[in-house]
């Protein structure tokens, strides 16, 4: 299986995804991962408090120019990347100040759809179609406008054939249920338990130093995220997804872990599961 992500910076793809895709490059999927924003911008945490520092600041921080800063962030998610095992980073290197579709941005999108055909595509779950103050809903709406150009390829016209992606699953819904009724049919619909590969994620972030996601903050976000998520799947930790597209079955679909599980005792087993101790502070 083919799979692509498409995130507005450098660090989403790990931090929504990155057990999922580390499930699936163990399994021998083939993972891209496309950023349309250089990240020069969102979340300078190390230059920033370098700058603040009256006394022992380090010069090749706080002299660092724009450049030097995308080289940085670019590099950090290259080092995530080889650990999650995403085969391709594309970075498309626009600016992360984005805040409506652009038609260009769309096409590049295109582009990278076409170039790498995915079977499966994983993004942002939009806080809304119309809010235009969020980098990530933006990039979402872009992705959906980029797969319908990509779905009207020509061959004879476009020199490639149409792209028609099979599935595309939302992350980061903004809502914690585990039930459709209690939201009015909007819930997470999909958990994967990442739980066997949690220490890639933390190892993943932890790259992510000039934002400050390493250390503390990464071990915080998958315990209280992941393990809250993982808490309505009866596992220690889970990414959740909403499926952009119904499904169809022959039959109704039942897992095997739903036929298996024990409700009255999975909280016993998945409540052991520690990442801070699991995964200490180096």
């Amino acid at each position: 299986m083919r799979i692509m992500t498409v995130y507005a910076h450098p660090a989403d793809t790990i931090t929504n995804c990155g057990g999922t895709l580390a499930l699936h490059a163990d399994a021998g999927d083939e993972i891209v991962a496309v950023i349309l924003t250089h990240g020069g911008r969102i979340h300078p945490n190390k230059y920033a408090e370098e700058a603040r520092k009256e006394d022992g600041a380090d010069e090749a921080v706080v002299t660092a120019d724009r450049e030097e800063i995308i080289e940085n962030k670019k590099e950090e998610l290259r080092r995530a990347a080889r650990i999650i095992g995403i085969g391709t980073v594309e970075f498309l290197d626009n600016d992360d100040t984005m805040s409506v579709v652009d038609e260009d941005i769309v096409d590049q999108v295109a582009a990278q759809i076409a170039k790498h055909r995915p079977d499966v595509i994983i993004a942002d779950y939009p806080q809304n179609p119309v809010v235009t103050d969020s980098a990530h809903t933006i990039a979402t709406m872009t992705l959906f406008a980029a797969m319908d150009r990509a779905a009207t390829y020509l061959k004879n016209i476009d020199g490639q054939a149409e792209v028609n992606v099979k599935q595309v699953f939302l992350g980061g819904l903004p809502v914690l249920t585990n039930n459709a009724l209690s939201t009015y049919g909007v819930h997470n619909d999909l958990l994967i338990d990442i739980t066997s590969v949690a220490g890639r994620k933390v190892e993943a972030m932890d790259c992510f130093v000039s934002q400050g996601y390493d250390g503390p903050f990464a071990r915080k976000l998958i315990e209280a995220s992941n393990g809250e998520f993982g808490r309505w799947a009866g596992v220690a930790l889970a990414e959740p997804y909403v499926r952009f597209r119904s499904e169809t079955h022959q039959l109704l679909p039942l897992t095997d872990y739903a036929k298996d599980v024990d409700v009255l005792t999975r909280h016993v087993s998945y409540s052991q599961f520690d990442v801070r101790r699991s995964f200490p502070l180096k």
